[in-house]
C-alpha cells in the first residue's frame, strides 16, 4: 500500500476510534449527539473504503524474478546485413519498451537470434509453439511454473516466470520471456505483433519464400492466460 493510502486509511479508522469513544463516554445521548456521531461514523467508514479502492486502483508491481545466465546476444552467421539490422533494432525495442528479459527467433529450423539474459542455446519448438504457427495466434503463459508444457522452455533462462509465444506464419516463432509473472500488458503484445508482422515479411524475403497469407495475431489463444 502506497504512503498517501497508508495516512488515508489511519485517518479513517482514527475518525472512526474516536467517534465510538466519544458516543460511549458522553453522560448522554442528546439528539443533536446522535446526529454528530452517525455523520462521524460515515465519513470515517468513507475514508476506509477510499483507501482500500486505492490499493486496487495502484497494484504493486510484481518484483522482478533473479534469473541465472548473463547479458549477451547471440545472431546467427551469414544473416544479410539488412536481416541483422533488423533483428538488432527490433530487439533492443522489445528489451526496452516492454518487461522482456530474453528475445528469442527461431525460424524454419535454427535459432537466429538469442538476445537478454541468454540460457543454454538449444532451444527447439514444441507443442506450445506448434500449436501457435497452426493457430496464427500468440500465446501468453502467464505464470510459467503454472504450465504442464513448460519444459519445451527448459532452454531459456533458468527461473523464467513468463513466456509469450508469437508465431511469424507457420515457419518461426518469437518468444519472450518476462522478467515477473503477469508482466506482459496488452500493449506489449501489440508492440510484439507489430514486430513479428514486419518480421515475417523481412524472413519470406530473405528465405525466398512467400509471405503468409494469414496475418499473424496477438489475441491470446483461449485458456493461455
Amino acid at each position: 500500500m502506497s504512503a498517501p493510502a497508508r495516512v488515508v486509511l489511519a485517518c479513517g479508522a482514527t475518525g472512526l476510534a474516536l467517534a465510538v469513544l466519544n458516543q460511549m463516554t458522553a453522560p448522554s445521548l442528546e439528539p443533536p449527539l446522535e446526529r454528530a456521531s452517525v455523520l462521524a461514523s460515515i465519513l470515517a467508514v468513507l475514508l476506509l473504503l477510499v483507501a482500500l479502492l486505492w490499493q486496487r486502483v495502484e497494484p504493486v508491481a510484481p518484483e522482478r524474478v533473479p534469473l541465472e545466465g548473463r547479458q549477451g546476444l547471440r545472431l546467427a552467421p551469414d544473416l544479410e546485413a539488412s536481416l541483422a539490422e533488423e533483428l538488432g533494432w527490433g530487439s533492443t525495442m522489445l528489451l526496452t519498451a516492454t518487461p522482456a528479459a530474453v528475445v528469442l527467433l527461431h525460424w524454419r529450423g535454427h535459432t537466429l537470434l538469442e538476445r537478454g539474459v541468454l540460457g543454454s542455446g538449444d532451444f527447439l519448438p514444441g507443442a506450445i509453439c506448434r500449436r501457435s504457427m497452426a493457430n496464427g495466434k500468440a500465446i501468453s503463459l502467464v505464470d510459467l511454473k503454472l504450465y504442464p508444457g513448460r519444459d519445451e522452455f527448459s532452454s531459456l533462462p533458468t527461473g523464467l516466470p513468463a513466456v509469450v509465444v508469437q508465431p511469424l506464419g507457420t515457419e518461426g516463432v518469437l518468444v519472450l520471456g518476462g522478467w515477473s509473472p503477469r508482466c506482459f500488458t496488452r500493449s506489449d503484445l501489440v508492440w510484439i505483433e507489430g514486430w513479428a508482422r514486419r518480421l515475417t515479411g523481412e524472413l519470406a524475403r530473405v528465405s525466398g519464400v512467400a509471405p503468409p497469407a494469414v496475418a499473424v495475431t496477438s489475441t491470446v489463444a483461449p485458456g493461455t492466460g
